[in-house]
């Protein structure tokens, strides 16, 4: 699958219709934005069972806002609609294929259980 476009339109429904979603947040200007962008879509084209999306910060200031966009490149994975992963910096493809199976491997019991002690 190719990488959608995420804007504030759709973002929500991405994140909540998704079984698991990535999230590359990137600008035209960024040079490691344009380093990872080769590796990010080698990945959305190798796992056709993941969603993969991108936002430019650029075009989309208010939602870069809203998830707390520090630095660019930064990825994010959603799993089940939860955040899972948050990490500035672009990845090597090797790590980002040990980020992609960890997510998959999640327990996600576990994590709701964790999230409510958390927040009990």
């Amino acid at each position: 699958m190719a990488t959608i476009e995420l804007t504030s339109d759709n973002f929500e429904a991405s994140v909540q219709e998704s079984d698991i979603l990535f999230v590359d947040f990137w600008a035209s200007w960024c040079g490691p934005c344009r380093q990872f962008a080769p590796t990010y879509e080698a990945a959305s084209e190798a796992h056709p069972d993941i969603t993969f999306g991108s936002v430019n910060t650029e075009e989309q200031q208010e939602l870069a806002s809203a998830a707390e966009i520090t630095s660019i490149p930064t990825l994010m994975a959603f799993r089940d609609g939860i955040l899972v992963f948050a990490q500035p910096g672009a990845l090597p493809p090797a790590a980002f294929d040990k980020v992609i199976a960890g997510v998959q491997g999640l327990d996600m019991d576990d994590v709701r259980r964790q999230i409510a002690e958390q927040q009990g």
